[in-house]
């Protein structure tokens, strides 16, 4: 369990409030991450707004242009050296792509992990040299401590241009041009917007300047989906220029107009309409470092660029299968770490834990070193230390924990070593590994104590107030990542109400907790499985008089085809004293959804309740006024309902969490369920009346619409209206300026058609899809279960 920090309500002003608009916590969001100015919080959500870095900023940039262009001119063969991981893959591609494009002769190189490892071996470079006589190398996410290498580049008479991210080292190597971003920070200065970019970010700032030279600007978009791949599998820092690459790489990622892409995502059984940086860090970056880690990745260029269908997917099920091995080798390193602690408890004594093996493949212990950190939030240093040969290693850090220095004071007993704060990587001579494991624990222990993992909660909600609109309205603040992490919300007093393993190993948990008032939510607690089912922590949880505070994280997700709601046990601990659990209020179901002829059964019903509620939307709750039906009843959308003993559901809702909201606003002792179908879930009849509704508020309320009151009129969620009004701007019928308190104003478009309109149709139809399937849902559950 970490260290709970509690939610910290910061000033939000008006200005902010009704720039942003939608959900207070996407505005209290923004305020506690510095973006209290309205123009801040607008660039940060929505990249029309964000004014990106002249790519000139990078120092030597234009030096590295000129020596580029000149190249291109004449016909001088360029050498694109890049990395085998997803960011050194994206990188080369977009570089050889984008040179080709405009006429460069090209030859690329990206390093075999088994053989070369990072950076440039000299070995292979003499041979390249002499096979193909470049005379410029470009690297792109390395080379920044290449000195030997371009040392003899030089002597060779080949000048050297590098485009790199990592880690300066105290003397810049001897290039004719050395792009870096870090050469950007200044020590008591503020970071620069351009400072996080990842290697394919610095690739594509270089190709944005050689365009933008040779008037081609129009044509860059195409590379953003390589930039967004790169960004996410690299963890980049989400701020500034880094955030908007990826935030407009995501959309052309969307749009799947990369055939290699296009297969990898169907293999994937992903819907590109739908991918998200999620997608990309736990389906699509795998599958590319997989490739990196146990084969060669040269032919991921050839994957990105081919237009051959047959070669592309011959290439990506190549991929499959190497990430299926991948997965196998990591679980069984994984295992057989813990097995070695088991044999050795004594090691966990160590401020850092340094395990070695001769059967481990080093292209997978970076991965199982992550999933170490995470277990036993300490550093961790794996080496793979085949026996004669030289032990190459992976080390991952935790906040606060610069793994790269603590290495580097460990330097006379390594082969090498670079890195960053988080990560890292050696090599080393099986014998010295107890040496080099206690003085790392040495230089661990000499920093002093650390102040314990907190985990900071953004907000308490209760369990009902989950669902898939707030979840969405979340996701106005992704993509997530690092400088940007995913809210953390907390609901008080749950019990644990069951649980069940799944996964290929039964690696994880999907677990199902309880509210006072019997509300209930399922939740998935990932890697869970391993260590808690041989612990005594499920039984603790499990126990009826066990009450605790719950920790988590709101998505949307979708699979095989329906979007739903995805909530991710993040931490819990025992509530504080005096919380009880109060008795749930039992409903009382009366069932109507099969009656073939429900409005007698309603007019019965109206006969003999007093003072009912019947909820119902769209053009239903006009047909119910107007019906002349008797008794006192009340006819209400949603916005309109309140406390009462009784409620009539009549039209079926689109969705658990607007179905949850209206019962906590009456609190009903007895609900009648219809189940009336409002025939809105089609597109064409869905934008039919939306079209109607909003011409009326141009016409009769000077374009303000509410989104809550349009929602109910049209009988569907707000993020599907709040889609549908995109589309109409998006066909230039209307256009959105800006919405405040939960109302949108609109005005008049200009009739052009925009060219994102096929993508807003698409996540349209997604959306209307989704309400349909909960509709059919609501149609045949059991109540009691869907009432729950």
């Amino acid at each position: 369990m970490l260290t709970w920090t509690e939610p910290v309500q910061y000033p939000v002003s008006p200005e902010l409030a009704q720039a942003v608009g939608g959900h207070p916590l996407v505005a209290q969001t923004l305020a506690r991450r510095g973006l209290g100015e309205p123009a801040a919080a607008l660039g940060f959500l929505d990249p029309a707004f964000y004014q990106p870095c002249s790519a000139l900023e990078l120092p030597d940039m234009d030096v590295a242009l000129d020596r580029l262009l000149y190249a291109i001119q004449r016909e001088e063969t360029i050498c694109v050296w890049g990395d085998f991981d997803v960011d050194g893959q994206t990188a080369t591609t977009l570089l050889v792509s984008a040179l080709r494009q405009v006429g460069g002769r090209v030859v690329y190189h990206i390093p075999v992990r088994a053989s070369e490892s990072h950076g440039i071996s000299l070995q292979v470079l003499h041979r390249l040299i002499a096979q193909e006589s470049p005379s410029l190398i470009l690297t792109c996410d390395t080379g920044v401590s290449a000195h030997q290498a371009v040392a003899y580049a030089n002597q060779c008479r080949v000048e050297v241009v590098i485009t790199d991210h990592h880690e300066l080292p105290a003397e810049l190597p001897p290039a004719l041009a050395v792009v870096n971003p870090r050469r950007l920070l200044r020590p008591g200065l503020p970071g620069h917007p351009l400072e996080t970019l990842p290697g394919v970010g610095v690739a594509y700032k270089l190709v944005e300047a050689l365009y933008e030279r040779l008037a081609r600007a129009e044509d860059l978009e195409q590379f953003l989906d390589l930039v967004a791949l790169g960004i996410v599998a690299d963890v980049a820092g989400l701020t500034g220029d880094t955030r908007y690459l990826l935030q407009r790489g995501l959309k052309v990622l969307q749009r799947a107009e990369r055939l290699g892409l296009q297969i990898m995502m169907g293999l994937a059984d992903l819907k590109p309409a739908r991918c998200s940086e999620e997608h990309i860090g736990y389906l699509l970056g795998p599958r590319l470092n997989a490739l990196g880690r146990l084969g060669d990745a040269n032919s991921v260029v050839e994957l990105l660029t081919t237009q051959d269908q047959e070669r592309a997917r011959q290439l990506a099920v190549e991929l499959e299968g190497l990430n299926a091995r991948r997965q196998l080798l990591t679980s069984q390193v994984y295992h057989s770490a813990l097995a070695l602690l088991e044999q050795d408890p004594g090691l966990l004594d160590y401020a850092a834990l340094v395990l070695a093996h001769p059967a481990w493949p080093a292209g997978v212990i970076g991965i199982v070193a992550s999933r170490l950190v995470e277990r036993f939030r300490k550093p961790v240093v794996l080496v793979a230390a085949p026996p004669g040969e030289v032990g190459r290693a992976s080390a991952r850090s935790v906040d606060g924990l610069d793994i790269t220095a603590a290495i580097a004071s460990q330097a006379p007993l390594l082969e090498g070593f670079g890195g960053h704060s988080m990560a890292a990587g050696f090599a080393i001579q099986p014998e010295k590994i107890p040496e080099f494991r206690q003085g790392i624990a040495r230089y661990v222990d000499g920093l002093g104590e650390r102040p314990p993992a907190t985990l900071i909660i953004n907000d308490y909600l209760p369990l009902h107030e989950l669902s898939l609109d707030l979840a969405a309205e979340l996701e106005r603040l992704a993509p997530y990542g690092a400088g940007n992490p995913p809210l953390v919300l907390a609901s008080r007093a749950v019990r644990l109400q069951s649980y069940a393993p799944f996964g290929r190993n039964q690696e994880h948990l999907s677990v199902t907790v309880e509210d006072g008032l019997g509300r209930s939510q399922r939740l998935l607690w990932w890697q869970a499985g391993d260590e808690l089912l041989k612990s005594e922590t499920l039984e603790k949880l499990s126990a009826p008089d066990y009450i605790f505070d719950l920790a988590y994280t709101l998505r949307t997700s979708t699979y095989r085809g329906q979007r739903d709601l995805q909530v991710e046990w993040v931490d819990y601990r025992p509530s504080q004293p005096g919380i009880a659990a109060q008795l749930r209020p039992r409903i009382q179901v009366v069932d109507y959804r099969q009656q073939e002829h429900p409005m007698p059964v309603l007019s019965r019903l109206l006969s003999t309740e007093e003072n009912l509620q019947v909820w119902a939307e769209g053009e239903a709750l006009q047909k119910l006024s107007q019906a002349g039906l008797p008794g006192a009843g009340k006819f209400c959308a949603r916005h309109e309902l309140s406390p009462g003993r009784g409620l009539v559901i009549w039209t079926a809702p689109p969705s658990r969490g607007v179905m949850q909201e209206a019962l906590e606003r009456v609190s009903p002792q007895q609900v009648w369920l219809f189940s009336i179908d409002p025939h809105l879930d089609q597109p064409e009849a869905f934008i039919t009346r939306l079209a109607g509704l909003v011409k009326f508020a141009l016409q009769r309320q000077t374009g303000r619409v509410e989104l809550e009151r349009l929602a109910a009129a049209m009988a569907h969620r707000q993020g599907a209206v709040r889609k549908g009004l995109e589309w109409l701007e998006a066909r230039g019928d209307i256009e959105i300026n800006g919405e405040e308190n939960n109302q949108v104003k609109l005005s008049a478009g200009d009739r052009r058609i925009q060219p994102e309109l096929e993508l807003v149709a698409q996540e349209l139809d997604l959306l209307l899809e989704e309400t349909a399937a909960f509709r059919a849902y609501f149609d045949r559950a059991e109540p009691e279960f869907m009432l729950s």
